[in-house]
């Protein structure tokens, strides 16, 4: 019905009386009328569709026949696998030439300095310097070859995309280093690569490396080239020793002055050795190809592509180290759409700062941060009322998330999650999250308050990064995702663990395009890792659930019996522990002669003093942390957790110790992907470990 007919219908006779209890209403009834009528208006035209997503969310994967029960992704038309999503882009090399092409030479890389905007180099700047940089290495008289490898010493920077694109141009391969590997293990890695040539960043790490060359520990280092200024007592020492030291900007003039032409790498060639940290032993290097990342961002980009039409208006921001496969991964989709990536200053107390400066479109996290974030928004809400306000609000934005709905411009957005958006910088429309478990009550909530689409995804460097990942359109949490559309998955049984494949459980394997060709040089830890058949054997415990999507359950590799014959998975139980207010990290242990675990908590300090108070302790940080009482608590606190989440009898901590400082990658108990490092802290608690086993009676 057309506005003028509406008018003539309610203008008709037999609504007389009507328009006449109208005007004997009060002002203020007609008033609550009028804003009820706008409030209905404004719902109705900002309320969004759900997104439309790729396959039915209902069975998100299929399985596969023939193949023990391997599920591919139902985004898919038939069983083949994805190797490319665009025809001219099967290598890093054509992934940075298409980025070229379609930013219409736009800003690239951007830098800042303290309180200073970003700077821009363009694509074609950056296409220049890595060619450059390329010919450079040639004019040294290295090979233009898949063979040649050179290590790279950096933070993130734009220095190290132009060193990277520079290798790629002449079918050369990256040896990413970084400073949490420790001295030993780098050294171990440019021994184990037989590394003559590597590109750092500052001229304190080259200091270390000439050490361990006079020291005969690296004798087949011969060149290294700075970024940063150094001075001439540098090259000096360098001379005595045999190494050439020599500045990024005189070794691209030499490119320039000596500029050969590109030979770009085929797609089975190696692009890149990715040496894992590991919990244990020397590092691993995992030898990845240029088609093992390309599929990889290929399977991103198919299962996202309806949702988010990545283009070169996007920024993202790099903080995440690009010595991992994960930072590796969303540089080569952010470049491959001629996107602009803004690294951050160095320091991640100022990633705040520039997160408002650079207002990134793309936010990739990890868990660690997500906890921060969540711990800081509800430590703000430091009344009863700010926290049920909170709460009320998320669970409203909540309720259109189970209906597909994600946005930022609700109600609840103006009033209360603005503040939240904002310190992201305001305009990020993507965020994922990968490399650890993150709990589903953080992921929910940080989904509803940000308002953007948010993917959590599962994989490791053997994988290129990722295997599964979560399906538009499906924001419920819980689970990692179905498989990506470049990969199988399937479940290996796990008998002493009882998790069998036919009950939809096992052993998490992977098969496809981006799986790894080995480890360099390691024939026997390749073998453990890759089968006959080219499964990819993780390590972690998945579980199918009935909609298709995986879960991980459950970690293989750090099983332990107790006593009574009871197996024990550690990571499990900490997971569920560390969702208790006081606790920031815990790090449970349990040994074969002894019929009960135990655990090594450090409280956290942000929150562990108002906790304390609410249960009538006072005191400073370090007084709490030596009151047997507050231990106590804690404990208790741990144990209903557990409780609440199904554990059994034996999978719950009898005693715990307290410690003040956080395990750490400075301090050696974790890993540079902020995994534990089990050893470690066994040999650093023992003595802690020893006394609850002697004290404690059950």
């Amino acid at each position: 019905m057309q506005a003028h007919e509406l008018f003539r219908y309610f203008r008709m006779p037999e609504f007389g009386d009507f328009r006449q209890y109208v005007r004997t209403l009060p002002t203020n009834t007609l008033m609550g009328f009028g804003a009820f009528a706008a409030l209905t208006t404004f719902w109705y035209a900002t309320r969004p569709k759900a997104l439309k997503p790729p396959c039915d969310l209902s069975m998100q994967s299929v399985e596969v026949k023939g193949t023990d029960g391997a599920r591919r992704s139902a985004m898919l038309d038939s069983d083949e696998l994805l190797s490319v999503i665009y025809d001219d882009v099967t290598t890093l090399y054509e992934t940075f030439q298409r980025g070229v092409q379609v930013s219409n030479n736009g800003p690239c890389l951007g830098s800042r300095k303290p309180d200073q905007p970003y700077e821009w180099i363009s694509y074609k700047e950056v296409a220049d310097k890595a060619e450059c940089v390329g010919s450079a290495l040639l004019q040294k008289g290295y090979k233009a070859s898949p063979d040649q490898y050179f290590g790279l010493f950096a933070q993130n920077r734009p220095e190290w995309v132009i060193i990277e694109q520079g290798c790629f141009a002449y079918s050369m391969v990256v040896v990413p280093l970084y400073d949490t590997l420790g001295n030993e293990a780098i050294t171990y890695i440019i021994n184990k690569a037989e590394l003559s040539l590597v590109f750092v960043d500052k001229p304190d790490k080259v200091n270390f490396m000439l050490e361990s060359v006079e020291n005969k520990i690296t004798p087949g280092l011969k060149s290294i080239i700075i970024m940063d200024p150094f001075d001439s007592d540098l090259v000096e020492r360098g001379k005595k020793c045999g190494v050439e030291i020599m500045s990024l900007k005189a070794f691209e003039d030499l490119g320039r002055a000596n500029r050969r032409k590109p030979k770009p790498p085929s797609p089975g060639d190696l692009a890149m050795i990715c040496f894992t940290s590991g919990t244990t032993g020397d590092p691993k290097g995992a030898m990845i190809t240029h088609q093992n990342i390309v599929s990889t961002c290929s399977a991103f980009v198919k299962a996202t592509e309806k949702a988010l039409h990545l283009n070169s208006s996007d920024s993202h921001i790099s903080y995440l180290p690009l010595a991992h496969m994960y930072e590796c991964l969303m540089t080569c989709v952010i470049l491959c759409h001629g996107a602009k990536i803004g690294f951050f200053q160095g320091d991640i107390r100022l990633l705040m700062d520039d997160l408002k400066m650079l207002q990134p479109t793309i936010f990739p996290a990890v868990p660690r941060l997500l906890n921060r974030m969540f711990d800081r928004i509800f430590g703000q809400a430091n009344t009863t009322m700010k926290r049920w306000i909170l709460d009320f609000a998320s669970k409203r934005k909540e309720a259109e998330l189970r209906s597909g709905i994600i946005r930022n411009n609700s109600l609840w957005d103006k009033i209360i999650f603005h503040k939240i958006q904002a310190s992201l910088g305001g305009k990020v429309r993507l965020m994922i999250t990968g490399a650890a478990p993150v709990s589903a009550t953080v992921l929910t909530f940080l989904r509803a308050a940000l308002g953007c689409q948010f993917y959590e995804g599962y994989g490791q460097t053997e994988c290129s990064a990722g295997c599964s990942l979560s399906v538009p359109g499906d924001w419920t949490a819980g689970h990692v995702g179905a498989p990506m559309p470049c990969n199988l998955i399937k479940l290996v049984d796990v008998e002493e663990m009882n998790y069998l494949a036919a009950k939809g459980e096992g052993e998490i394997c992977v098969k496809g395009p981006n799986v790894f060709k080995g480890y360099l040089k390691e024939p026997a830890k390749t073998a453990e890792a890759l089968d006959k058949d080219g499964w990819l054997h993780t390590g972690d415990v998945g579980k199918w659930l009935p909609n298709g999507t995986l879960k991980i359950i459950d970690r293989k590799k750090h099983i332990f019996k107790l006593a009574q014959g009871e197996y024990i998975a550690p990571e499990k139980i900490e997971n569920i522990y560390q969702r208790s207010v006081p606790v920031a990290q815990v790090f449970v242990h349990g040994e074969s002669l002894q019929a009960f675990l135990i655990a090594i908590v450090v409280p956290d300090i942000e929150t562990l003093s108002s906790w304390a108070k609410k249960k009538g302790f006072s005191g400073s940080y370090a007084d709490l942390c030596k009151n047997k009482d507050v231990k106590k608590a804690i404990l208790e606190d741990m144990v209903r957790l557990g409780k609440e989440a199904g554990l059994k009898p034996f999978e719950q901590v009898k005693g715990i110790a307290l410690h003040l400082e956080l395990f750490s990658v400075e301090n050696g108990l974790l890993t540079p992907t902020l995994k534990t490092k089990r050893p470690e802290l066994r040999k650093y608690f023992r003595s802690q470990i020893d006394e609850l086993y002697s004290t404690i009676k059950i």
